[in-house]
């Protein structure tokens, strides 16, 4: 029993010490395994030659180092593969080479948006307080003497930093929208799976894809591709496109444009290692930039302020030669300059008060609050489209959105989904509704698999045997290889590795097709596939091939299959053909242009046809009839054949028809094209759709419009829209189907790629437009009442009613709050009931001439009367009726601010409840005015007034809403305003001739 003992104890430790030995060997062979596949990171001395290698373009270096595989292998990148792409591995990577990030300038600072509020407008009202201040210490002491120079001090502090304040967090939210801007994403390869990532998350050792219109990453090597064309005009300043080559030019530069082509890179530098990270670490970025309606309010600023130092002026020459010629008399009646009998010090001080009073004239005529009313209300706006899924890049989009009158469309993507999928299959010109696999002979099927899986941009990885293929591309690609891996039963790398490709040419938006040449390997035979819009491969066709594979000619059939492209592109299909020849083995594809002739001839075998369905968007039709309610006429342009482009235009409401369409209304590209100048000019405002468009159709259409006067918008999201988007007064790029040229030409990102977001974003544009000359009319009323009444108080007595200190309160309180309140409204329905502006409509309407010289003129008789009348009507001291003035001038403000909610509706309280920050900024109004009166007497120049004399001041200022709501029941001519005068003086002139 203890021998039986001893032999399973024996046993027992064999097999814990064998399991042992065999566990620790398979971990020696995993590391092993792992450190061959991975090899250990570059050392700094290899990183700093590589990256100088790639800037400096030293092909010598790059073939010292083995050319990119030797570079990989350094890097300890898979080219196949790429890096395993876990958390520690990426977190290494980051503390070996840095990340994919600059050091930008630090943000200007708030003392020097302090140094720029010191506009000319500030430096005059300085000027002003320094003489006020001087004046008041000379004619009332020093004791009480500064208070009214000291205000004007205080006030110009207020102005100041409330508008660095603005101008700062417009400038933070200038960076954070340039942040989002910047974080594009990029498709990488990791751990053999594609994968989207920030731009930012991108490491050394990454390999990345590149296709037509991306933004170059980082620096890196071109590792595999297909005609990759290069614009580096934005590091080197050439124009020229730079031809990639796996042995002569491999290297690829951070910030440059994928031209053409395809192709995937290694990434061998980031951030600030880059001559892209150096050049933008370098420069300053300056966001004060000013819009054109912020330029038109400084004209009107600086026009306004010109009236108000001529009144002045007039104003210190009328009180002056009536004080001198004895036409004043002092508080006890007596005349004031009596010659050489009046004291030097009176005559001085009489002089003082004169120029005080045209020191008051000044500070009122200026309005302070209107160009920080437009940063106020730009800044709040563009925050919230930010939520409605649009990112304003240019400011100045913002109010130049709210005049567009025509919207020039593409179609995929924007009106329709972008989610195609196969739904018809014709093999010839027979109908496949069966599995197509089933449906054709094996040698069809093979040509049909090799035209599919090789002639693409896209690709299929399939993670595990069970798991579902992942397939990325654009979405035309997708859909016919997922419609070859459901139905042709393609396996993409098993095609890859029995063929060799031999020749490529791209696919674009001009040729509209792609080919490719292939070699299969067991055969040796040479293939060329081609790929495109259905009638342009047709058109390359002179045979087609049956379901058992007989080729046959095509003449009889040629008319059958245009009809049947023509019926799917009826349905909004969108028509993709096949076709392939057999080529001679012995050309020398290195020479390019005799590649490209054999590639390019006709006489090709049609295989099938292809019918994509691309739904369109469920509220596109609501969106186009808002445009057009609203004025703005919507114009679709594609690069789809007409059939398709009628379909989906009709489906999205942009035409009206049943069956029948007038020939002015869709036209393709080709004869918007060969119209002469005049043809064009005539003809372009009735063109609703243009099919089969180039770019160059798409810029031409723009200039032509912009010729006839319209404010044009345009959408777009390739690099082939780039010139159009410049061209047109607002470029609106898609932001996930976008390409970064795309969304780099554009004023505004679409970040939904959503039609409804456009027309969200001209509501907007409306709202913002609207908003501003709503505070243009509060705020010229204010201006226009209060210079008019203190200009006749000033000639008609020696006393104003009005000191400046008040009138800073009411030009500096009311207009800032005044502003942020009237910034505050949201886009309402009726802004898109009325027609758009366009370019000549002039900023202040007739409308709120109307309105505003009605509130004017209530308020100058008003307190004109309590100047007048007001200690004989309320039986007051004169300081008290002052105060009552000071009150109401104040409170006709705060009602007329509700006046100002609407400049044509009735009621103006409808949605009052909803804005929230506005009743909140009217509270906040109404507490100060309180505490000026009656708290802050001394500064302020008032007295307390009772409980009965604050119900007369509200009553009086209350009686100017029944005014707006008559006001508004007065019809008004749409001719603007100054050509009524323009008209009087011609007239005056001329009857000035005839006598």
């Amino acid at each position: 029993m203890e021998n039986i003992a001893k032999k399973r104890w024996r046993l027992a430790y064999t097999a814990i010490y064998s399991r042992r030995v065999m566990l620790a060997l398979a971990k020696e062979v995993m590391s092993k395994t792992n450190t061959n596949t991975h090899p250990s990171l570059v050392p700094d001395v290899d990183k700093v030659r590589i990256t100088s290698m790639v800037k400096d373009k030293n092909l010598s270096a790059f073939t010292e180092f083995g050319g990119v595989e030797g570079v990989a292998n350094i890097l300890g990148t898979i080219p196949e593969k790429g890096i395993t792409g876990s958390h520690d591995e990426v977190a290494k990577r980051v503390k070996v080479f840095g990340s994919n990030t600059y050091q930008r300038p630090p943000p200007k600072s708030f003392l020097s948006f302090v140094v720029e509020a010191f506009t000319d407008t500030n430096i005059l009202i300085l000027v002003c307080a320094g003489l006020s201040l001087g004046f008041g210490m000379k004619e009332h002491g020093p004791g009480e003497g500064w208070y009214e120079g000291g205000s004007i001090f205080v006030a110009v502090f207020l102005v100041v930093v409330v508008t660095a304040l603005s101008n700062l967090r417009q400038e933070r939210q200038f960076h954070k929208l340039s942040k989002v801007s910047n974080d594009i994403k990029v498709e990488v390869v990791r751990n053999g799976r594609r994968q989207n990532i920030s731009i930012f998350d991108v490491v050394v050792g990454d390999i990345a894809s590149l296709k037509i219109g991306d933004q170059i990453p980082a620096d890196g090597l071109f590792l595999s591709g297909l005609c990759l064309l290069v614009d580096e005009s934005s590091m080197t300043g050439e124009s020229d496109p730079v031809e990639i080559e796996p042995s002569r030019s491999p290297f690829l530069l951070s910030g440059a444009k994928v031209e053409d082509g395809c192709g995937r890179m290694l990434v061998t530098s980031v951030g600030i290692n880059t001559a892209w990270g150096e050049i933008m670490s370098s420069l300053s970025t300056d966001t004060e930039v000013r819009t054109p309606l912020q330029t038109r309010l400084d004209k009107l600023t600086f026009s306004v302020g010109r009236v108000g130092l001529t009144v002045a002026f007039l104003v210190l020459r009328v009180l002056l030669f009536r004080y001198f010629t004895g036409n004043t008399q002092d508080d006890n009646g007596n005349t004031e300059f009596q010659g050489s009998k009046t004291d030097v010090n009176d005559i001085f001080n009489a002089v003082v008060r004169i120029v005080a009073a045209a020191v008051t004239i000044v500070v009122v005529a200026i309005p302070e609050g209107l160009p920080l009313a437009v940063t106020l209300t730009l800044a709040y706006s563009m925050k919230r489209m930010m939520s409605d899924h649009v990112m304003v890049r240019e400011i100045s989009a913002c109010e130049t959105m709210g005049s567009v009158t025509v919207i020039c469309t593409d179609k995929t993507g924007t009106l329709t989904l972008n989610q195609m999928r196969v739904t018809k299959f014709w093999l010839g010109p027979q109908n496949v509704e069966e599995k197509s696999s089933n449906a054709m002979a094996p040698e069809v099927l093979e040509l049909f698999q090799q035209g599919v899986g090789l002639n693409t941009t896209g690709s299929i990885c399939k993670p595990s045997p069970i798991s579902e293929p992942e397939i990325s591309g654009s979405p035309t690609e997708k859909a016919i290889l997922l419609w070859a891996v459901s139905d042709l039963g393609m396996d993409m790398d098993e095609l890859k590795r029995a063929h060799e490709v031999l020749h490529v040419e791209a696919f674009n938006s001009e040729k509209k097709r792609s080919g490719i040449a292939i070699r299969k390997k067991t055969t040796n035979t040479v293939h060329a596939h081609w790929k495109g819009a259905a009638e342009i491969i047709l058109g390359m066709c002179s045979n087609y091939i049956d379901n058992n594979g007989i080729e046959k000619p095509l003449d009889e059939e040629r008319s059958k299959l245009q009809n049947i492209i023509e019926g799917m592109a009826a349905s909004s299909l969108r028509c993709i053909a096949f076709a392939h020849t057999q080529i001679p083995e012995d050309i020398d594809y290195n020479d390019k242009e005799k590649a490209d002739e054999i590639l390019r001839k006709d006489g090709l075998t049609l295989l099938g046809i292809v019918g994509l369905k691309d739904p369109c968007r469920p509220d596109a039709k609501e969106a186009v009839e808002a445009c057009k309610h609203a004025g703005v006429s919507v114009k679709m342009i594609t690069g789809d054949n007409i059939f398709t482009a009628k379909a989906i235009a009709a489906e999205c409401g942009i035409l009206d028809f049943d069956g029948h369409v007038s020939t002015e209304e869709v036209v393709e590209g080709v004869e918007f094209r060969n119209y002469s100048e005049e043809e064009r000019m005539e003809r372009v405002e009735k063109i609703r759709v243009m099919a089969r468009s180039s770019p160059f159709d798409k810029s031409l259409m723009v200039q032509c419009l912009k010729r006839k006067g319209h404010v044009v918008a345009v959408t777009g999201d390739g690099t082939n829209d780039a010139p159009a988007l410049i061209e047109a007064d607002i470029g609106l790029a898609m932001g996930i189907q976008g390409t970064e040229v795309a969304k780099e030409s554009s004023d505004i990102v679409i970040l939904d790629d959503n039609f409804s977001s456009i027309v969200t974003v001209v509501r907007w544009g409306r709202c913002v437009y609207n908003n501003i000359q709503k505070f243009i009319q509060f705020q010229l009323t204010v201006n226009v009442a209060a210079l008019v009444i203190n200009f006749i108080a000033a000639v008609s007595s020696r006393d104003v009613p009005l000191t400046t200190v008040q009138l800073l309160w009411v030009n500096l309180i009311i207009g800032t709050l005044g502003a942020l309140a009237l910034a505050a409204e949201r886009p309402t329905k009726e802004l898109m009931e009325k027609k758009s502006v366009g370019r000549t409509e002039p900023l202040i309407t007739n409308i709120m001439w109307r309105n505003l010289f009605a509130q004017a003129l209530y308020q100058i008789v008003i307190l004109l009367v309590l100047q007048l009348k007001g200690e004989l009507i309320f039986n007051v001291r004169e300081e008290v009726k002052d105060t009552l003035i000071f009150n109401t001038f104040v409170l006709c403000q705060v009602f007329n601010e509700f006046n100002s909610r609407s400049m044509e509706k009735l009621n103006v309280f409808q949605g009052l409840h909803r804005n929230h920050l506005f009743l909140g900024l009217v509270g906040i109004t109404l507490v100060l005015q309180v505490a000026m009166v009656e708290l802050l007497r001394m500064f302020a120049g008032t007295e307390r007034l009772t409980w009965e004399q604050w119900g007369i001041c509200i009553g009086i200022a209350a009686v100017s809403w029944p005014i707006a709501w008559v006001t508004k029941l007065i019809p008004v001519s749409d001719k603007p305003f100054f050509n009524h005068v323009k008209c009087v003086k011609l007239l005056v002139s001329k009857i000035k001739d005839c006598v």
